[in-house]
């Protein structure tokens, strides 16, 4: 069986998105890649809401497996995701590389939040059947 590839979701501050991505990739494609979050820079702790809201949603406690990270934390990878930090988006080698244009839900309302979470459950069910069916690099986006 080939290995699985190692997946880095990344933002800035490795706190919400990332973690929200990291946190998803290990339950519904734990079997595909495995999943990594990292930053530029680190906050003391993951998003209160998103850890509020994953672990009511999916049973989750990030605090409890995650912690924010900077980039040289992770091992090297082979897929990035940026959550759409734009300029200042962190860059790290690999063989592919997809933007997924998600706005920061930090400071709004649950339904805000909620629609971010569901986008990032969409694309990681989305990034593992095309890594399962062997068609990432044909530039589909989620």
């Amino acid at each position: 069986m080939p290995k699985k590839p190692k997946v880095a979701f990344v933002c800035v501050h490795n706190s919400c998105r990332s973690q929200i991505a990291e946190a998803l990739g290990k339950h519904f494609a734990f079997d595909v890649f495995e999943s990594f979050s990292a930053g530029t820079e680190t906050k003391p702790q993951i998003n209160k809401d998103a850890v509020r809201l994953i672990k009511q949603l999916y049973a989750i406690d990030m605090e409890a497996t995650q912690k924010s990270k900077v980039l040289s934390d992770i091992p090297p990878v082979d897929i990035v995701i940026t959550m759409g930090c734009n300029v200042q988006c962190p860059t790290l080698p690999c063989r592919f590389r997809e933007d997924w244009g998600l706005d920061d839900p930090s400071g709004k309302s649950d339904e805000e939040f909620l629609k971010i979470i569901r986008v990032i459950e969409t694309n990681i069910l989305s990034l593992a059947s095309r890594i399962e069916q062997g068609t990432l690099d044909s530039g589909a986006k989620p």
